[in-house]
C-alpha cells in the first residue's frame, strides 16, 4: 500500500522544475509578449495598458518605453549567455537556449524599432521628463550585455541611440535618485563613443550629490532627506556601480579616483544584500514599505546583482540566496494573478492591486521587477546554481538554528576626501 504514494511522490520530484527552470519560465513569461509583439512593430497596437487611479497629466504613451527599457535591464545578463549546449544537454537545457535565442532576435528588433521614426513603435523621446528615466534603463540593458544587444546593431540604429541619448540633456533631473539616470547614460556614451561625446558635468555631479546623500550601512537617502524605501535597491546601488565601472572602462582622466569609488560603493551594495536578505522571511515575504511597491522584486536587485557579479559577501552562500530569491518569486507569481488576459504586468505587488499605484505608475513601469532575474546571466553549470539550497537567515533564526549575527559596517564617507 505504501508504494503507491511512493510512486507519486518520485513522479512529482520528477516533474517539479529545477530553481533555473522555474526562473527561465518566469523570464519567458514577462518577456514574450512584450518582444514578440515589439519586433513586429505592434506592442503599441497590442499592449494592454493600465494606468494608476491618480495619473498625472504626462504623454500616456510612456508606459512602451518604461516596459522596454524595464524588461531589458533585467533580461540583458541572460540573453549574453552565449548559445551553446552542455555535452549532457537536457530538454530543459535546449528549451532554455531556445527561448533566450528567440527573446534575442526579438529584443534586437525591438531596439531598431524603438528609434525609428517609421516604426509604429518608435518610443515618444523627449515627450515626457518620464523619458529620462527609461532611456537610461535602455542604457542599462546595453551595459549589461554590450557585446549581445549594443555591438550588434546596425550604425543607423547606434547612431539614432546616441542622438536620442544626447538629447534628453534637455531634461533637468529633480534633486533625487534621478541624477543618476543622467549619469548612467553619458558614461555610457563616454565607454561606446568615447570621452568627447558625454556630458562630464552631469557624470561628476551625480557622484558627488550620491556621496553626499550616503547615510551609512548601505543605505542611500533619495536626495537631501532620508526615506525609508527601496530606491536603494531600485536605483543607486546599480547604477552608481554602473557609471563608475563606465568611467574606468573609458579610462576617464578626471580628479576623481573612479576605482577607489567603485570598490567602495561595492562594499556598501554588498552590505545592502546582507540587509536584503535579511528581509526575506521563512514563507517568502519581504516588507512592503515606502512609493513604488508595485516593482515587486526590484526591491531584491542588489542581492541579484552581486549574485551575477559573483561578488556576494562571504556572509551570504550561493545556496541560500537562490534558495530565499526563488522561495520569492514562488511566493508572489504562484499564489497570485499578476498578468492581465494578454499577458502584460498588471498594477500591484501580490496579485492586481491598482490602489498600490502612485500618481508615476503605470504597467510598464512594473517590469522593474525583471532587475531580480539578473544572475539567470550565470551560466547553469555556475554554483549559484548548482550548489545545494540552503535555509536563509530568517529560516535559521525562526527555526531555532545558528544564525550569524549582524552589525553596522565602516566606512569612510567620501566628504572627508579632497574634491
Amino acid at each position: 500500500m505504501l508504494a503507491v504514494p511512493a510512486q507519486a511522490a518520485k513522479k512529482k520530484a520528477a516533474t517539479q522544475p529545477t530553481d533555473r527552470e522555474y526562473w527561465c519560465q518566469q523570464a519567458w513569461k514577462m518577456s514574450q509578449p512584450v518582444l514578440e509583439n515589439m519586433a513586429r512593430g505592434e506592442l503599441q497596437k497590442n499592449m494592454q495598458t493600465e494606468f494608476s487611479p491618480s495619473f498625472d497629466n504626462r504623454n500616456r504613451k510612456v508606459v512602451y518605453m518604461e516596459t522596454f527599457g524595464r524588461l531589458m535591464a533585467g533580461i540583458a545578463p541572460w540573453l549574453a549567455l552565449p548559445d551553446t549546449l552542455p555535452l549532457n544537454a537536457t530538454d530543459a537545457d535546449k528549451k532554455e537556449v531556445e527561448q533566450r535565442r528567440q527573446l534575442r532576435e526579438w529584443a534586437l528588433a525591438s531596439y531598431k524599432n524603438s528609434v525609428d521614426p517609421q516604426s509604429p513603435d518608435y518610443l515618444v523621446w523627449g515627450a515626457s521628463g518620464q523619458n529620462l528615466v527609461d532611456a537610461a534603463y535602455i542604457a542599462e540593458s546595453f551595459i549589461r550585455a554590450y557585446d549581445a544587444l549594443w555591438l550588434p546593431l546596425d550604425q543607423v540604429t547606434k547612431q539614432r541611440y546616441i542622438t536620442e541619448f544626447k538629447k534628453l540633456r534637455a531634461i533637468e533631473p529633480p534633486y533625487t535618485n534621478w541624477f543618476l539616470f543622467s549619469s548612467t547614460i553619458e558614461s555610457f556614451l563616454a565607454k561606446a563613443v568615447g570621452l568627447k561625446e558625454y556630458d562630464d558635468y552631469r557624470v561628476m555631479t551625480t557622484i558627488r550629490k550620491v556621496e553626499e546623500w550616503y547615510v551609512g550601512d548601505g543605505w542611500y537617502a533619495d536626495g537631501p532627506v532620508f526615506a525609508f524605501d527601496y530606491y536603494s535597491s531600485y536605483v543607486f546601488h546599480a547604477m552608481y556601480l554602473e557609471t563608475l565601472q563606465n568611467m574606468i572602462d573609458a579610462r576617464a582622466n578626471t580628479r576623481l579616483e573612479y576605482r577607489k569609488y567603485y570598490d567602495r560603493a561595492l562594499k556598501r551594495a554588498q552590505k545592502f544584500s546582507i540587509i536584503l536578505e535579511r528581509f526575506i522571511s521563512p514563507e517568502g515575504t519581504f516588507p512592503v514599505i515606502g512609493r513604488s511597491t508595485p516593482y515587486r522584486m526590484a526591491a531584491l536587485q542588489p542581492l541579484a546583482l552581486m549574485a551575477w557579479y559573483q561578488k556576494l559577501p562571504k556572509e551570504l552562500s550561493n545556496g541560500q540566496v537562490r534558495a530565499a530569491l526563488t522561495k520569492v518569486m514562488h511566493r508572489m507569481y504562484d499564489e497570485q494573478n499578476n498578468y492581465n488576459e494578454g499577458g502584460f504586468l498588471t498594477i500591484g505587488f501580490c496579485g492586481h492591486q491598482p490602489e498600490t499605484a502612485d500618481w508615476y505608475t503605470n504597467n510598464g513601469s512594473l517590469y522593474m521587477t525583471s532587475l531580480s532575474l539578473m544572475p539567470l546571466g550565470l551560466p547553469a553549470d555556475h554554483p549559484f546554481w548548482t550548489s545545494t539550497a540552503e535555509p536563509w537567515t530568517q529560516v535559521k533564526a525562526w527555526g531555532g538554528q545558528p544564525f550569524p549575527k549582524d552589525h553596522r559596517w565602516a566606512d569612510d564617507i567620501v566628504t572627508k576626501d579632497r574634491w
